[in-house]
């Protein structure tokens, strides 16, 4: 297929039946889903081409969560473009599903069109009527304590968690510790790339607590996970502005390709996971309008306050992955997978520089 042919195609084909479709509810089956919080229904579009490749062409995509929860339902993704071979690979153990496209050396111009739609509604602690918390595995419940090579758990990292929650009793009144102490001792770093790396040791140990969300986060994971709470970062984008007053914390136009923002939950034994986001208070500081706000302004209190419980679900969740292989690949494993993937003969393409291999995603709410 060429070039023409496979944009005016991919704009003209729902993804329903596109030339390949996969995983989730078609827009037809979707059920009035129990439960008062209003759900919306959002569309995001990633279109790829890779100019002048050398030999053969591997990409992988990020899909939406691959499990459904109470906030988040995947109802359908379709793919479109002249890939000789394109598959859905799931990664259960941290509800990933990806794509993964192939394309043969000679290949004029490998392209590629993923559309996928989803469900979300608000999710938030309603911490004066708590609702009784749902069963965990226990292996699940391990695996978000488990360190690695971004987020140890011992050592300084497991120094600062005990001193940070000194005097706090039981999982939440910890885990509200370790968030204020973020809140109030880390900032959003501007010249940070992309959403950062996330490796929280050379965070403490060098005293430069800054960087974005992939690090603000991943250092309340860290502390969390290294006083023995249960704590992961949830990997997205942004899709459209928020609804909650902020211009900071949406979407600034259906262009959505660098509005990448990761998350983060833990777990309490009574709540179920909790959601929380220490870097959008941050964020919030630095970007909300005029900028720069002092910590004490009614704005910064209200989004510190709200978010310790609570997500504006105007964004898409990716997963859970961390320090992971991508299947066929030559070149590294990756700390987490947030941004389209590319490899060809000359090695892995620069994620962070869309333009390196020309990859757009748009976003929009949609009415089914």
């Amino acid at each position: 297929m060429d070039r023409r042919k496979f944009l005016k195609t991919a704009a003209a084909i729902p993804a329903a039946s596109a030339l390949g479709s996969f995983t989730g509810l078609t827009w037809a089956q979707q059920a009035p889903w129990a439960n008062g919080t209003r759900w919306r229904s959002f569309e995001i579009t990633t279109r790829i081409e890779v100019a002048k490749p050398e030999g053969a062409t591997r990409v992988w995509l990020p899909l939406p969560l691959a499990a459904d929860t109470d906030w988040f339902r995947t109802l359908n993704s379709g793919w479109s473009g002249n890939a000789a071979t394109a598959r859905v690979i799931p990664h259960s153990r941290y509800d990933t599903a990806l794509l993964y496209a192939e394309w043969q050396a000679g290949t004029g111009q490998p392209a590629i069109e993923v559309v996928s739609r989803f469900a979300t509604r608000d999710r938030a602690i309603d911490w004066a009527n708590p609702v009784k918390a749902e069963p965990v595995e226990k292996a699940v419940l391990a695996r978000y304590l488990e360190p690695n090579e971004h987020i140890p758990t011992d050592g300084i990292v497991r120094d600062t968690a005990i001193n940070v929650t000194k005097g706090a009793r039981g999982d939440v009144e910890k885990a509200r510790a370790i968030y204020e102490w973020i809140v109030d001792n880390t900032f959003r770093d501007p010249k940070t790339r992309g959403c950062g790396v996330g490796d929280i040791k050379a965070m403490l140990e060098t005293g430069n607590l800054s960087g974005k969300c992939a690090d603000l986060n991943a250092l309340f994971v860290g502390l969390a996970r290294a006083v023995g709470i249960p704590a992961r970062d949830v990997y997205g984008i942004r899709v459209v502005p928020s609804q909650w007053g902020y211009k900071s914390l949406g979407a600034g136009s259906s262009n959505i390709t660098r509005a990448q923002h990761c998350r983060a939950e833990f777990h309490s034994a009574a709540l179920g996971w909790v959601p929380v986001d220490p870097a959008d208070v941050r964020k919030v500081i630095l970007e909300e309008p005029p900028g720069n706000l002092p910590i004490g302004d009614d704005k910064v209190k209200l989004a510190r306050a709200k978010l310790f419980g609570a997500w504006e679900m105007n964004w898409l969740a990716y997963n859970y992955a961390q320090e992971l292989v991508l299947p066929s690949a030559r070149g590294a494993k990756v700390a987490f997978l947030m941004y389209p993937q590319c490899e060809t003969a000359a090695g892995r393409k620069d994620s962070l520089d869309p333009d390196s291999f020309r990859y757009q995603i748009t976003g929009r709410e949609i009415t089914i």
